[in-house]
C-alpha cells in the first residue's frame, strides 16, 4: 500500500525539491501551502503550478493572517534587506524571519496528516545555506517531532509521525543538483522575498543571492526571470 505524505510547498526551490524527493520515494503526496499575509502572491501561483505538475493527490491552500502580529519584513512594512554580503547574511537572525512560522506551518501539516491517516510530513528546511532562521535547525525538527507524538491521538496510540527533512544537511548547490537529477524544472519556482508585480525576482534579497550562488557553483544559469539580468 502506498504511504501518504504531507509536503509543505511554498513554491520555492527548496520545497519543490522536497516534493520531488517525496514523489520519487513513492509517497502519495498531499501538498499544503499557506497564504499567510506574505508580501506577494507569486509563490502561491508557483505552488499551484508545481502541485499540478507533480500530480499531487490534493493541494490545500490554507489562509492564515500572520500580519496580525507583524514582526517581519515578509508580513509588514519593513524593508527587505538587499545586497548583503555572505558575512552579513550569516550574521544573526534577519528581519525576514517570521515569528514561529515553521511551528505554525508544521502544526497545520500535522493536523492535515492526522486527518488523512498519514504519518509522514516533509519540509524543505536547510541548516547549511540558510539565513539564520532558528526554526530550520535539526534540533528544532527533532523537538517538534517529539511534541507531535505527544500531542496527537495517533502518536499516543503508538502510530507515530515522522518529520522528514531531506535537505537539512545539503548546500544550496547540492539541493539544486539533486532536483535537476529528479527532473525538477526550476523555472516554475520563486524564491524571492520581494518580486515585482510581474513575478520577476529581485536578485538582491538574501534568498535570491543564496539561490543564484547555488546555480553559479554548479555552473548553470538560474532559469527564472530577474528584474535585472543575472
Amino acid at each position: 500500500m502506498t504511504k501518504k505524505a504531507v509536503i509543505l510547498l511554498s513554491g520555492g526551490l527548496d520545497s519543490t525539491t522536497t516534493l520531488a524527493i517525496a514523489s520519487h520515494q513513492g509517497y502519495n503526496c498531499f501538498a499544503l501551502t499557506f497564504r499567510y499575509g506574505q508580501r506577494h502572491e507569486t509563490e502561491l501561483d508557483c505552488a499551484r503550478a508545481i502541485a499540478t505538475h507533480f500530480e499531487v493527490q490534493d493541494h490545500v491552500i490554507a489562509n492564515i493572517d500572520l500580519r496580525a502580529f507583524g514582526g517581519s519584513a515578509l508580513t509588514g512594512d519593513l524593508a527587505v534587506p538587499k545586497n548583503r554580503n555572505e558575512t552579513e547574511i550569516s550574521d544573526g537572525i534577519p528581519i525576514t524571519y517570521v515569528p514561529a512560522r515553521n511551528t505554525i506551518f508544521l502544526s497545520f501539516a500535522l493536523a492535515y496528516a492526522e486527518s488523512l491517516n498519514a504519518r509522514d510530513i516533509f519540509i524543505g528546511v536547510n541548516a547549511i545555506d540558510y539565513s539564520g532562521y532558528p526554526d530550520c535547525r535539526p534540533e528544532y525538527i527533532a523537538s517538534f517531532q517529539h511534541m507531535a507524538n505527544l500531542a496527537t491521538k495517533a502518536g499516543v496510540e503508538g502510530d507515530p509521525f515522522a518529520i522528514h527533512t531531506p535537505l537539512i544537511d545539503l548546500t544550496k548547490a547540492d539541493i539544486i543538483k539533486r532536483g535537476i537529477a529528479l527532473g525538477v524544472d526550476y523555472s516554475m519556482t520563486c524564491t524571492c522575498y520581494d518580486p515585482d508585480s510581474k513575478g520577476q525576482s529581485c536578485g538582491q534579497c538574501d534568498a535570491c543571492q543564496l539561490r543564484l550562488r547555488g546555480f553559479e557553483q554548479i555552473g548553470q544559469k538560474d532559469p527564472v526571470t530577474y528584474q535585472v539580468s543575472k
